[in-house]
């Protein structure tokens, strides 16, 4: 019997199948990793040499005009800007409790009111909120926002963040086990009763987390206060940064300004956080 010719197969690296490269994992890692370094590097020097440094420091880090921010900065801006928010966070968290447990009750017309509620205010953008607020008096001859100035703020606020509110506590109040509710009823409680000093206060526990997030959305959002018509002293950090950047024609306190928001919204994200971790290892 003759021998059969053999075909060649595709010569490669040792050990490696045909067609591949051999490169394992960890390698093409490395190289992938060297890539992206290299492509940042790219970046980072062609901005160094784009950017006009001497033209930004002019227009964004003016000392002395980062001076005459103070002491209103803290005591005006910042003072009225917790107030909103504080406000807005307090009667946000009340009525996003009530349609939670509208949303959550056996009568019909209730839920509906509750889904209505938060679906239509969850979809709206806040500017407009604000903008409607705006206009009430206009629509509703006489009326008049309670608290005057602050009052619109914190209504305004407390609209946008009642809808989301409502829902994150929904979500606290089902997380508390049933049994809780079936127990203090066996004990003789009512259902009302039980809800206030059992299920409700499980579920803000449970929520903690959650709502710090909730309440520096509301910081941040506060800063829609300025469509308001807001002036004197019922300015808001962003107002006031916004005002004195047309005065000097320098955006140096809108930069302050930025600074200051980090200043508050950076340590309640980081307390946000820590809350979670801690409330995940209590599991």
């Amino acid at each position: 019997m003759t021998d059969q010719p053999t075909t060649a197969e595709p010569s490669g690296p040792a050990g490696a199948p045909p067609g591949r490269t051999g490169l394992s994992p960890r390698k093409k890692q490395q190289i992938s990793r060297a890539v992206q370094y290299v492509v940042l590097a790219a970046v980072v020097v062609f901005l160094a040499v784009r950017i006009d440094w001497v033209s930004l420091g002019e227009n964004f880090t003016r000392p002395d005009i980062a001076e005459k921010t103070l002491p209103e900065l803290f005591t005006v801006a910042l003072k009225n800007t917790i107030i909103y928010s504080v406000g807005g966070f307090f009667f946000a968290f009340l009525l996003g409790l009530l349609f939670a447990l509208m949303r959550m009750s056996s009568v019909r017309p209730y839920r509906w009111i509750a889904v209505a509620y938060i679906e239509i205010f969850r979809g709206l953008p806040a500017l407009l909120i604000f903008l409607m607020i705006l206009f009430l008096p206009l629509a509703l001859r006489g009326f008049e926002v309670p608290g005057g100035t602050y009052g619109q703020g914190i209504l305004g606020l407390t609209i946008v963040g009642s809808a989301y509110m409502a829902e994150t506590l929904r979500a606290g109040l089902q997380a508390v086990p049933k049994g809780q509710m079936e127990a203090a009823r066996s004990l003789g409680m009512s259902h009302a009763r039980a809800m206030i000093t059992i299920v409700i206060p499980q579920a803000v526990r449970i929520v903690i987390p959650p709502t710090t997030n909730q309440f520096v959305s509301l910081l941040k959002d506060s800063s829609l206060v300025l469509f308001l018509g807001v002036s004197g002293e019922y300015v808001e950090l962003t107002k006031f940064g916004n005002d004195l950047a047309s005065t000097y024609s320098n955006a140096t306190p809108i930069l302050v300004v930025g600074m200051t928001y980090l200043l508050v919204t950076i340590p309640l994200g980081y307390l946000a956080s820590r809350l979670e971790k801690r409330q995940g290892k209590g599991r």
